[in-house]
């Protein structure tokens, strides 16, 4: 029996827009699932193909720690702060949104979807100022390992976020395993964002999540060319 409590790809929530289609791990929107409202302070995980010349309005947050992690094409922001920047395959952003923001997003390519996962995360203060932040982690420093991509402090070159949790990406070719060791009193999310994973004896294909708690170690193999998102929760 999985250590696992396995939340399949099929049985998220989905809508198709015409020019957003997305699919909701958590309750989102119009999508509730009172079994899935969220994971610890892991609130959303909406994985959202745009279509070209299309895009998200301005809109606003506030007191939530939103990660964008884009996995095919280019994601033009622009918001509140002053920030305005494209979000490419490899790049991962951050807003604290904290006491209030409004953003945007577009697909400006004239014939390339684009493809991200949104995260949010509850963050333990309300109310600050709002802050941004863009990194780009290469294949090479995410294939065959974890690379640390969000943390509560920053370490190793991660993107900081509000709250005590820490966001790991991982790529691993068809075979190639990686076994994660985690303190057995947090809580782990894995989520795969293409491919499929051997996920100990368990295969999760794109889309899939897992939660575990009391676990120690557990081991990622691809299965075919996979990248897989990993969370420690508090």
């Amino acid at each position: 029996m999985s250590q696992f409590n396995i939340l399949r790809s099929e049985n998220r929530g989905h809508f198709d827009f015409g020019w957003l289609d997305t699919f909701h791990t958590f309750s989102f929107g119009d999508y509730r699932n009172k079994d899935w409202m969220h994971y610890r302070a892991l609130r959303v995980i909406n994985q959202d193909v745009v279509q070209p010349g299309e895009g998200f309005g301005t809109h606003p947050h506030r007191d939530m720690e939103i990660i964008t992690y884009v996995l095919r094409g280019a994601l033009e922001h622009k918001d509140s702060m002053g920030n305005g920047s494209v979000i490419r395959v490899g790049d991962v952003q951050k807003m604290s949104a904290g006491s209030g923001i409004t953003h945007s997003e577009f697909n400006h390519s004239k014939n390339e979807l684009v493809e991200l996962l949104q995260i949010w995360i509850m963050p333990s203060e309300h109310g600050i100022k709002p802050t941004y932040d863009q990194k780009n982690y290469s294949v090479e420093e995410r294939t065959g390992r974890l690379r640390l991509i969000a943390s509560p402090d920053g370490s190793e070159d991660s993107i900081q976020v509000i709250q005590d949790a820490r966001v790991y990406a991982t790529i691993l070719k068809p075979g190639q395993s990686l076994s994660v060791e985690i303190n057995p009193q947090r809580y782990s999310w894995v989520q795969v964002a293409r491919g499929s994973v051997n996920l100990d004896g368990e295969v999760l294909k794109k889309g899939d999540g897992a939660s575990a708690t009391g676990l120690s170690k557990f081991t990622l193999k691809g299965v075919e060319e996979t990248e897989v998102l990993v969370f420690d929760l508090a």
